[in-house]
C-alpha cells in the first residue's frame, strides 16, 4: 500500500505509524510531513535532549515515536518516508537501513548528488547529515523511517534541540546546526519538495517496492483506520506521560556513550539489591526495555550477579551493539 499522507498533525501521524505497524497485515510505504516538532526516540530522556526553555516559547510539540535512535526536529521542510512489512529471516538492523534508504540514494544520485549510508543509520552528503533513520520491530513485522532534511530550517533545528557532550567523546563537540546539512543546498538545478516527492515515490516503486510484486495500489485511509488513529493519538501520542515520561532521579546516574549509541542507566540501591532501574538513550532495540529493566529488578548490586543478570536476559535484543561487560563496566 503506498500512502501519501496530506494532514501535518505530528501526534496523529506517529499514531498512524503504531497503527499501520501492528492492525494492517499489508506491505506499507508512506510518505509524510509534520508541522513543526521535536520526535524524540522511544527510550530518550526527553528533558535531556530537548532545550525546554526554547521549546516551550516557540509552542513546539514533543512527541515520542515508537522507534529507537535520536532526538529530531520536524517542519514542512522535512520529509517522511516509512517502510512497513515482514522481516526478512537473519536480516540486521544494518542490512534494513541499507535496504530501506536505498530509494533516496539512488533519488538523490539521480540528481547529480554522492549521498551515502554511513554509520549505524545516517544518510550523508559529504561530512554532514541530512537523514536519520531509526527501526521498530513488532511480531514478524518491521518499520523502517527516516527523516530527510531537504529545506528544513536549520536554525530552529539548533534552537530546539540540545547538543549532549557525552554524545561526542573523543571529538570535538559541535552544534546540531554543524553537523546537518538540506538538500536544497547540494541541488544543481532547482526542485522543489513536492517534486522530490514525485521522485521518491517513482524511485521506491520501482526498487524497494517493485520486490512486493505487481499488486502495487494507492491506499486511502478507511472511516475505520480514521477512528482508531484518531483514539491512539488521544490516548497516547498527545498525552505527556508517553512524550515525556517520568523525570528519572536515583541514587546511581550512569551515561556512557557507545558506538551504538547513547546509554544512559538510573538506578536506586536498596539493602544491596537494585530496587529501581530506568535505562534510557538513543541505542536500537528488537524487544521493549521495559523487559531489561524487570529482569534487573530486585538483583544484587553485585558486578558478577548484574553481569549473570544481563546475559540470561539477553542484552543484545534490547539494546543493540552493546555487550554485558559494556553495562557491567558502565554501572560499577
Amino acid at each position: 500500500m503506498c500512502i501519501t499522507d496530506h494532514g501535518h498533525d505530528p501526534y496523529w501521524n506517529l499514531a498512524a505509524e503504531e497503527y499501520l505497524l501492528k492492525r494492517l497485515p499489508n506491505p506499507v510505504f508512506r510518505l509524510w510531513r509534520n508541522s513543526e516538532s521535536v520526535i524524540i526516540g522511544k527510550n530518550q530522556n526527553a528533558l535531556a535532549e530537548i532545550d525546554r526553555d526554547w521549546i516551550t516559547s516557540h509552542g513546539i510539540p514533543v512527541v515520542r515515536r515508537l522507534t529507537g535512535g535520536g532526538a529530531v526536529f520536524h517542519d514542512m521542510g522535512n520529509l517522511n518516508f516509512s517502510f512497513i512489512r515482514k522481516r526478512e529471516a537473519g536480516e540486521d538492523t544494518h542490512a534494513m537501513f541499507a535496504r530501506y534508504t536505498m530509494p533516496v540514494i539512488s533519488t538523490l544520485r539521480g540528481l547529480g548528488i554522492d549521498a551515502r549510508l554511513e554509520g549505524r543509520n545516517d544518510l550523508t552528503i559529504g561530512d554532514r547529515k541530512f537523514s536519520g533513520n531509526a527501526i521498530a520491530i513488532y511480531r514478524d513485522r518491521v518499520l523502517c523511517h527516516g527523516c530527510i532534511l531537504f529545506e528544513a530550517s536549520l536554525d530552529k533545528l539548533s534552537g530546539a534541540l540540545n547538543s549532549r557532550p557525552e554524545k561526542f567523546i573523543g571529538k570535538a563537540v559541535s552544534s546540531n546546526r554543524s553537523r546537518v546539512t538540506n538538500i536544497s543546498e547540494h541541488l544543481k538545478e532547482p526542485v522543489d519538495i513536492e517534486n522530490f516527492i514525485g521522485l521518491l515515490k517513482e524511485n521506491a516503486i520501482t526498487g524497494e517496492l517493485a520486490s512486493y510484486g505487481s499488486g502495487i495500489e494507492t491506499y486511502e485511509y478507511t472511516e475505520a483506520d480514521i477512528a482508531a488513529i484518531d483514539s491512539l493519538a488521544d490516548e497516547k501520542y498527545r498525552l505527556d506521560s508517553w512524550n515525556y515520561g517520568k523525570s528519572p532521579k536515583y541514587s546511581i546516574s550512569r551515561v556512557r556513550k557507545f558506538p551504538a549509541g547513547l546509554v544512559e542507566i538510573y538506578a536506586d540501591i536498596k539493602e544491596g539489591l537494585v530496587s529501581d532501574i530506568k535505562i534510557m538513550g538513543d541505542y536500537f532495540f528488537e524487544a521493549p526495555t521495559e523487559e531489561l529493566e524487570t529482569a534487573l529488578l530486585g538483583c544484587p548490586y553485585d558486578s558478577e550477579a548484574v553481569q549473570t543478570a544481563l546475559v540470561r536476559a539477553g542484552l543484545s535484543k534490547y539494546i543493540a551493539g552493546v555487550t554485558p561487560q559494556d553495562i557491567v563496566e558502565m554501572m560499577f
